[in-house]
């Protein structure tokens, strides 16, 4: 099995771009031992937060192999983000780079930190002695991630040894089902929870791996057809970006028999063209409903045939070995398309607690159950259907996420649409296009004829779109720049 990375390592700049297991287990090691004489000891905390970068995932086990506790931060956060995670860890170890560094550098460090430990610092303990592994409880946090902070400051995710090892019962089976052994692309954070899981698969199984870091649509396209994955995991919002390579005549996606992703709703366009773009016999995409404090929860393939007629909201079944899902109704009254309730699951896979905050983790659970945040109903076949974010629920819409996928469907020039409430509750479209131009009028009164209750669209450049570090879009913060922009027009 061979790793293959689109980039260098920043703490390990001679280990080269493919890497062997077994070069990958000593690097590990080797890592380890260093931290172990910059002083990390088993149960603490070490905050990685470095620029995007495979080897975060590396530092991460290295940490983990010591029986200390990795908290894995999105290079996306600001600093002031960072400190207010780092005081709630009560002064951990900081494992940074130096323009981390140079941006925390407004706060009190000293305060803040135990120990501040660089890649240059690291690089030059090369050659630390040997430590032993330390093995912790299956029931004693083993990971520390955080939420997407699309509501605010994010919350610090507990992972278990357990409850890691859970979520691999679905997606172990799903890969057993696999005819032969593929080669798979990886794009997805790597301080994310699901490369841990993703990483643990295909170590595992034996896969020979693309890891992707430079996500422009001209890098991937020459990392694809010099590797020519079999699987590809990445983001919604990353196969969105990757649209305009299906017609690209080089043809990158035409070894592509499998494409999966989670973390958010994906638009049934894309699910389309990405089928559509593959050479292989009977492709799959594989949609997958779940959040980083339960794993995977649901999930459903579609082929090109089913991919016509695709409802965006099927975001799918039960999975063998994995949750139980429930739909809870918040009046007494049947659960229905008109009428959603809560979705809400249980299973072993669901993480401990938030760090710091258990008040909170608690307000999640419901006899057991636990509560997502998500409104939806099920299907008489057993379908979940996914409608909104409860926080993101606008009166007089069934769901802002399905009109989205219908109006994208109509409009090619969208790369992205997010529905939020503006003044006096009205929906207000926030439209970004692939050119930054706004929509022609006409091409969007012609899409949007029978969604009357939404009001003009307001016009975004992609790149000024709030998102976290998973691409999600933060409506909050879209809904706060939108009435800051309505209140500067005359």
């Amino acid at each position: 099995m061979l790793l293959t990375l689109d980039h260098d390592l920043d703490v390990l700049p001679d280990a080269g771009r493919r890497i062997t297991v077994s070069e990958l287990a000593y690097h590990v090691s080797d890592l380890a031992a260093r931290l172990a004489v910059a002083g990390v000891r088993a149960g603490e905390h070490v905050v990685v937060y470095k620029r995007p970068n495979f080897d975060s995932w590396i530092l991460g086990t290295a940490v983990a192999r010591l029986g200390a506790v990795p908290v894995m931060l999105s290079p996306a956060l600001d600093a002031p983000t960072v400190a207010a995670l780092m005081r709630r860890l009560g002064r951990p170890h900081l494992l940074t780079d130096e323009a981390k560094q140079a941006l925390l550098a407004g706060e009190d460090l000293d305060g803040l930190a135990a120990s501040v430990i660089t890649v240059a610092s690291l690089g030059e303990l090369e050659g630390s002695p040997g430590v032993p592994v330390v093995f912790t409880g299956l029931d004693e946090p083993a990971m520390i991630t955080h939420t997407s902070g699309t509501t605010g400051l994010p919350k610090l995710v507990v992972h278990t040894a357990r409850t890691m090892r859970t979520r691999l019962r679905p997606q172990l089976f799903m890969l057993g089902v696999m005819p032969r052994r593929e080669t798979v692309a990886i794009s997805i954070p790597f301080v994310h929870s699901r490369l841990f899981a993703a990483m643990a698969l295909v170590l595992f199984k034996g896969m020979p791996t693309l890891l992707v870091n430079n996500h422009d649509p001209e890098a991937v396209a020459t990392f694809f057809l010099k590797n020519r994955p079999g699987l590809i995991e990445a983001l919604p919002n990353s196969f969105l970006a990757w649209e305009g390579l299906v017609n690209d005549p080089r043809r990158p996606f035409a070894s592509v028999k499998y494409f999966s992703s989670t973390f958010d709703a994906i638009h049934p366009r894309t699910v389309r063209r990405l089928l559509d773009a593959s050479g292989r016999r009977a492709p799959q995409f594989f949609q997958i409903y779940g959040q980083s404090e339960v794993g995977p929860a649901v999930g459903r393939p579609y082929y090109r045939r089913h991919a016509r007629d695709m409802d965006g909201r099927c975001v799918g079944f039960a999975l063998p070995g994995s949750a139980k899902v429930r739909v809870t109704s918040p009046n007494g009254r049947q659960v229905t398309p008109d009428n959603p309730g809560f979705i809400e699951v249980r299973w072993d896979g669901i993480a401990k607690t938030y760090h710091g905050e258990q008040d909170r983790y608690d307000e999640n659970v419901h006899q057991g159950w636990w509560r997502t945040g998500d409104i939806g109903y099920r299907t008489k076949a057993g379908c979940l259907h996914m409608l909104d974010r409860e926080i993101d629920t606008i009166p007089g819409i069934g769901s802002s996420l399905e009109i989205e996928d219908t109006v994208l469907d109509r409009l090619d020039e969208l790369v992205e649409l997010a529905i939020v409430q503006g003044p006096g509750n009205k929906p207000v479209p926030i439209t970004c296009t692939r050119n930054d131009e706004p929509v022609d009028p006409h091409r969007w009164q012609q899409a949007t004829h029978d969604y009357p209750q939404l009001t003009a669209p307001v016009h975004i450049p992609l790149a000024q779109l709030p998102r976290t570090a998973t691409l999600k879009t933060r409506r909050v913060e879209l809904t706060r720049i939108l009435h800051d922009k309505l209140q500067e027009q005359p």
